[in-house]
């Protein structure tokens, strides 16, 4: 089977868990807002916020180079090398856990937020940082191990069969905020299982990696060398909307924030159509890496950017014309979000062409080099915020979102052709087809 349609196929199955998976979520959203009231669906999504933000810092970056490592492990036959690695990915998280347990409370009294949602529902959110930290381990442990499925499986979907269980289960309390309390203790406690059987899968998958390397000194700097600067790239670019989010919450009412956080969920769902191209060729890239192939390489980033951006475009086109049916369902209210929606799809393709820049300055042993775009696009985004959305409203949070978005696409682009010599947009992908196509005129 040819690369591009390996990464068709195995990304349209991992896609299309994610899909049911986000359907079951969507439901239970819509089902919040209108039994709940908008204004409580905006609260869940502030908590779901934060926790996202919590958990991906708790790792202390183990986890975005998780794949890599394993990778380069497991084609170098040397487990014991990794075994250290994925000890002291788990370390920080049960460390971290530790610390918000005991510092949580009088931090959120410190920031005058000891009255706030988060507060009011301290343990199960930090229960579900725990859970969300350790799935984010093993997913990318799990990918670099090539076993994508059971690396994505347990987020796209027991998460949401676990929380439409929960709320089920809730829905029919007389007093909404009991009801959604007894929620989030519900998902907190099953997201926790999930993450302790998806930890299980990956003590069973050590012996992929062949232990016939002889023992090397513990890589300890490199690891962080490599982690540390991408909690901020991660931060920043995988969890963007989580941040806006919180941006937002003083500017926007609640309702407008949970119809603002319903259209950043279903732009996360489409981009994870692109993650998932990369996550089945992620292994490969890395191998070719390690072995110093660098045309191997080059020509694989070329396909999976390309076929990135065709499906990026083809989600653009579904989102234009499906949006503002799937934002009905949460109520009349949330039409208001079509036109906001449509605008943040356009982030996904301008993403998808411009290629996956931090990735392969971090593989080039360059990842501070991906810092300043990004943190370039945060302040735009702080900026555009404070011009935009006072006047646009929902419209210029949408804006605010895209601009950022392109400017730190576009940045981290050139910074991966000045420094790392290789560009990773799409033209890559053109010029391999044409230099291919030399021989036979």
């Amino acid at each position: 089977m040819s690369l591009h349609r390996r990464l068709a196929s195995q990304s349209s199955v991992i896609f299309g868990a994610r899909l049911a998976g986000a359907g079951l979520i969507f439901l239970v959203q819509a089902l919040i807002a209108r039994i709940w009231g908008p204004e409580l669906l905006g609260e869940y999504l502030l908590i779901i916020a934060t926790v996202n933000l919590i958990a991906v810092v708790m790792p202390l970056g183990f986890h975005t180079v998780g794949t890599y490592f394993a990778a380069e492990y497991r084609a170098r036959g040397e487990r014991r090398q990794f075994i250290t690695f994925i000890a002291r990915a788990y370390g920080h998280v049960v460390a971290t856990l530790a610390l918000i347990l005991l510092l949580g409370h009088p931090l959120l009294d410190m920031l005058g937020q000891g009255g706030s949602v988060l507060a009011d529902h301290f343990i199960p959110v930090a229960l579900l940082a725990f859970a969300t930290a350790m799935v984010y381990v093993n997913g990318a442990l799990l990918v670099g191990l090539k076993r994508p499925f059971a690396g994505f499986f347990a987020d796209t979907m027991f998460r949401p069969i676990v929380v439409i269980a929960a709320f089920l289960v809730t829905m029919g309390f007389a007093v909404p905020v009991e009801g959604f309390s007894a929620m989030l203790w519900l998902v907190a406690a099953g997201y926790v299982v999930i993450a302790l059987v998806h930890f299980a899968f990956v003590v069973t998958s050590l012996n992929r990696i062949p232990d016939t390397a002889p023992q090397r000194p513990v890589e300890a700097a490199r690891w962080w060398r490599f982690a540390l600067p991408w909690v901020l790239i991660s931060l920043a670019t995988d969890f963007f909307f989580d941040i806006d989010l919180l941006l937002l919450s003083h500017a926007l009412s609640r309702e407008e924030l949970a119809i603002f956080g319903i259209c950043t969920r279903i732009f996360a769902l489409t981009s994870f159509a692109v993650s998932a191209v990369y996550a089945v060729t992620l292994p490969d890239m890395f191998e070719s890496e390690a072995n110093a192939d660098r045309e191997a390489f080059k020509r694989k980033v070329g396909d999976a950017n390309f076929v990135a951006s065709i499906i990026s475009v083809v989600l653009f086109a579904g989102i234009a014309v499906a949006g503002p049916f799937a934002l009905m369902l949460f109520g009349p209210s949330f039409s208001a979000g079509a036109a906001p929606l449509a605008v943040l799809s356009l982030a996904l393709v301008v993403r998808s062409v411009m290629g996956p820049a931090s990735l392969v300055l971090s593989i080039h042993d360059r990842p501070y080099a991906s810092l300043p775009s990004v943190g370039m696009g945060v302040v735009t985004l702080v900026l555009c915020n404070w011009l935009l959305v006072p006047s646009f409203g929902l419209m210029g949070a949408a804006l605010s979102a895209i601009i950022a978005i392109t400017i730190w696409s576009v940045g981290l682009w050139w910074v991966a052709l000045r420094t790392a010599k290789l560009d990773v947009s799409i033209m890559q992908w053109f010029r391999a087809r044409r230099a291919a196509a030399v021989p036979a005129e």
